[in-house]
């Protein structure tokens, strides 16, 4: 029996709602925050315009997506623009990390002088790198809403270069980190919870975990998992074996297998692992590779530290406890180098920080949101503007791009533009682009990302389970893990279970659907059920989830929660190699080259043009776009 909404706390005002739920409303006539041209600070409901500390609805948030949906989805034509007086150097359409060092490289290529304008859609700058603060019992705890890692190891010498420029040390950061993504730290477990709508209990096994552990030691435990006998049995078989059943295969044989095979059908062919068995491991990996098991090769799920080496001669085995690449990171996740950048190009945004301050202070300093956009600075942030048109201008000497912001419909020209949103909505703001780069840019079809970051009022049922976190087989919401460990400037909060604690739930967004669907289709499918559930849906989900996994330690949802951040990324990682997605892969030139090629007076930076989900290839586009317009005559 489910508890009702009642019992939940469902009723509780413990946040601003999303305030749009008819997605039909959306147009252009919202009645949205306005930070550009009037450098308004008061929202919609008079709330001091600042909006990490929205809760609610984040991410692609209600007023950010719906004049983009209404051009690439209705073909929308809109209105004559209305021309301002404004001539730039360069328009950045986007203002994530990759828009964010667009106008950073162009003021270092050509002068602090260069006027520049970087247009976003959304009430808040940093794309994907979205910060989340919490300001609700006690001292400001912060999250990140999206992008987290830093994978410095693997950072180009312009990525690097970047970073040392904006004064983020990664030694003296990394003394801060001791954050675990749900494992053990603190003397608290990692745990696996079994939900009752799918395995008919709920279920939580304290210290168990299913990936990243000696498949023998995870084979003791088999016997407590809520599935059929055939399915423990098969488990127990899989888990013990030790032999290389590939061991025949020359290596080159091998790696050819291992990349063309799904785990699921070397689970099934080598171990007869029935689906109930199988699925236990499907959102295991998700969220580094964006998509789950059953949509992966056998190698890259070892990558993901998934079972399996055992039975392959050690084929791509972790040490113990190991997962990936070393990785940094702030507080807020990658929020803090796109207010680094933000302070860079308007330093007067961040008042409290003079010149020579430390930099880690940006993880507490507050932004002034009304000093993005003014007329006498050279650079200009301007927020809920969202492009509907960028062209060449006839001349050859600029361009133009229009956009909409609070229902007006308004033109600016400048030299040159940077294109650094999503690779698929660039087709739709540039109709005359050639055919074939249009259909190379439609080729990025981008993962949905959920982050959720719910405030509980305190940890103490953490405690009183000896856990940090759970792997949510079978659920939507797949892995959750207390936000601890990270510490940066300032901000140096200390576990204590009486304290106010993050908990945050992190998923590849998979939506009920038919089965054979390829895996963008999947995605597509995925993008349409997320944006068609209100918040009030997935607050019900983290409740339910919060209330199995932690009321034996005492927990209770209707009391102990007291905000919710939903950061729904419909478009969320960007599109990269998947074995069995991409067999030509290795295309020349790939699709993601071909679509950034620059055109005209418009170059494209992104993550999808570099077809890798990550910071630092958002980063290296921008540079590469910025040096392909510096070629250009003046």
């Amino acid at each position: 029996m489910q508890p009702s909404d009642r019992e939940l706390g469902m009723e509780r005002d413990i946040t601003r709602r999303d305030f749009i739920h008819d997605l039909g409303l959306a147009s252009l006539g919202l009645a949205l925050p306005s930070i550009g041209l009037t450098g308004a600070t008061t929202g919609p409901d008079g709330e001091t315009y600042y909006p990490p500390t929205r809760t609610g609805m984040r991410g692609s948030h209600p007023g950010a997506f719906e004049t983009a949906h209404a051009l690439a989805r209705e073909g929308k034509l809109f209105d004559q623009p209305a021309d301002l007086d404004e001539e730039y150097d360069l328009v950045v359409v986007g203002g994530g990390l990759s828009g964010l060092a667009a106008a950073y490289f162009q003021r270092r290529l050509n002068g602090h002088g260069s006027r520049i304008l970087v247009l976003d859609n959304h009430d808040d700058f940093g794309g994907h790198a979205k910060r989340n603060e919490f300001h609700q019992g006690g001292p400001m705890r912060l999250a990140w809403g999206g992008t987290v890692n830093m994978e410095y190891p693997l950072y180009s010498e312009v990525a690097r270069g970047l970073l040392d420029d904006l004064g983020i040390d990664i030694p003296r950061l990394l003394e801060g980190f001791t954050y675990g993504y749900g494992k053990s730290k603190d003397g608290l477990r990692p745990a696996t919870w079994f939900d009752a709508a799918t395995y008919g209990q709920d279920l939580l096994l304290p210290g168990i975990e299913l990936d990243g552990v000696e498949p023998r030691e995870l084979a003791a435990h088999v016997d407590g998992f809520p599935v059929s006998a055939e399915a423990r049995a098969a488990l127990k078989v899989f888990l013990s074996a030790n032999t290389d059943v590939l061991a025949e295969l020359s290596p080159e044989a091998k790696e050819a297998y291992l990349r063309r095979t799904s785990y699921s059908d070397f689970l099934r062919e080598w171990f007869g692992l029935p689906d109930e068995a199988i699925r236990l491991f499907s959102g295991a990996p998700s969220g580094f590779w964006g998509v789950r098991a059953e949509n992966l090769s056998v190698a890259e799920c070892l990558q993901s530290n998934l079972p399996g080496a055992h039975v392959l001669g050690g084929y791509g085995q972790h040490p113990a406890g190991e997962r990936h690449s070393p990785v940094a990171m702030f507080p807020d996740g990658n929020s803090s180098i796109a207010r680094l950048l933000v302070r860079s190009l308007v330093p007067a945004a961040f008042p409290g920080m003079a010149a020579g301050a430390d930099p880690f202070d940006i993880v507490t300093a507050r932004l002034d949101y009304a000093q993005l956009d003014l007329p006498s600075a050279p650079v200009r942030v301007r927020l809920n503007a969202t492009a509907v048109h960028v062209e060449n201008r006839a001349d050859g000497q600029g361009v133009a791009v229009t956009y909409v912001n609070d229902g007006a419909i308004l033109r600016v020209r400048s030299r040159a533009a940077v294109l650094a949103c999503y690779n698929q909505i660039i087709p739709h703001l540039c109709p005359d682009l050639p055919e074939a780069q249009k259909a190379a840019l439609a080729h990025c079809v981008k993962r949905p990302l959920l982050v959720v970051n719910v405030l509980l009022r305190n940890g103490q049922a953490l405690q009183n389970l000896g856990i940090r976190g759970a792997y949510l087989p079978g659920h939507m919401l797949q892995n959750l893990s207390l936000v601890s460990g990270i510490k940066a400037g300032e901000y140096r909060p200390e576990w204590r279970p009486e304290d106010a604690c993050v908990m945050q739930f992190y998923a590849s967004f998979r939506a009920p659907q038919p089965e054979g669907l390829s895996i963008v289709q999947q995605h597509q499918a995925a993008r349409a059920h997320m944006l068609s559930m209100t918040f009030e849906d997935f607050e019900r989900e983290v409740r339910t989830v919060l209330n199995g996994v932690l009321g034996a330690g005492g927990f209770d949802a209707a009391g102990d929660i007291l905000a919710i951040t939903v950061n729904r990324w419909p478009h969320g990682y960007a599109r990269d190699h998947i074995d069995l997605e991409d067999p030509d892969w290795n295309a020349d030139p790939p699709p993601n080259v071909i679509g950034r090629q620059r055109f005209g007076r418009i170059a494209i930076a992104n993550s999808d043009a570099g077809a890798d989900a990550y910071t630092h290839t958002a980063i290296d586009q921008a540079w590469r776009a910025v040096n392909e317009l510096a070629q250009l005559p003046s």
